[in-house]
């Protein structure tokens, strides 16, 4: 109390606030720190390591051939199931584990911990996808200890193709994350929209002529897929960027508004 009896204000307005690269490393550690976060990273790891092994060895058997791009392929296919579990549970594990309200009173700017959040997953696809191309090379030479005939085949579009999608895999799952709070129900919602719907969309544009000639705008798997070809169209560009707009940036931006309103509990 003051000679006044009026009390003292603390003052922290010269107080700097958390740096960025800060809340990077605590939400990169966060997602190790839980068994959950832990085995979902290792769980990616082995078995896109086993599906390449499985790949790599039947073929041998078979006498078939492998190229280098084929095993990226396999484990492509396996990161890009997991990586938006990985991208979900990045954003709904505050929310379920309820430290949502201890997160956002040490950093009550809500915006700089969900960007933190995108970067940690953006790194940790990195290190998946670094570890698939690893995997790709050992399998490739285990191949050729089996009978095979080394090809390196892979090429720069492939390369591009593959980060691509992965990225946006897991920003998929972020995205919907953002949306719905809830690791269940973003988890449902992602699987249907990645398996059920293409399914859905291919029934719609068989049965109807102005379906067909709209789906590949608003079908976002079949663009990203275009991406192996390579040599894309401006036509298919604008149809990769129309879709994206659709599912990715439309859920991420209502729920990034839906984070900075939420009410904390």
């Amino acid at each position: 109390m003051t000679s006044a009896g009026l009390p003292v204000t603390f003052d922290v307005t010269d107080t700097p606030g958390i740096p960025f690269t800060r809340l990077f490393k605590v939400e990169l550690r966060k997602a190790f720190d839980t068994r959950a976060g832990r085995w979902l990273v290792g769980v990616t790891a082995g078995i896109a390591l086993v599906a390449d092994l499985i790949i790599a060895i039947v073929l041998a058997a078979k006498d078939e051939n492998l190229a280098y791009g084929d095993l990226v392929a396999g484990a492509a296919f396996v990161c890009s199931v997991l990586l938006p579990v990985l991208g979900i549970m990045l954003v709904t594990s505050e929310w379920s584990q309820r430290t949502a309200m201890t997160t956002f009173s040490l950093e009550p700017r809500r915006m700089r911990i969900v960007m933190a959040k995108m970067l940690a997953g953006v790194a940790l696809t990195a290190f998946v996808i670094a570890f698939a191309l690893v995997v790709g090379v050992l399998c490739n030479l285990l191949y050729v200890a089996f009978g095979g005939s080394l090809d390196w085949t892979f090429g720069w579009s492939g390369f591009f193709a593959f980060i691509a999608t992965q990225t946006m895999a897991m920003l998929g799952g972020f995205a919907l994350a953002c949306l719905l709070l809830n690791t269940p129900a973003a988890i449902v919602v992602f699987f249907v929209y990645k398996w059920v719907l293409p399914g859905l969309f291919a029934i719609g544009a068989a049965l109807m002529a102005w379906f067909n000639d709209l789906v590949d705008w608003i079908d976002f798997q079949s663009a990203q897929n275009r991406l192996f070809d390579g040599g894309l169209t401006s036509t298919e560009w604008g149809q990769l960027v129309v879709s994206g707009v659709i599912w990715l940036v439309v859920p991420l931006v209502i729920g990034l508004w839906r984070i900075q309103r939420a009410e904390v509990k």
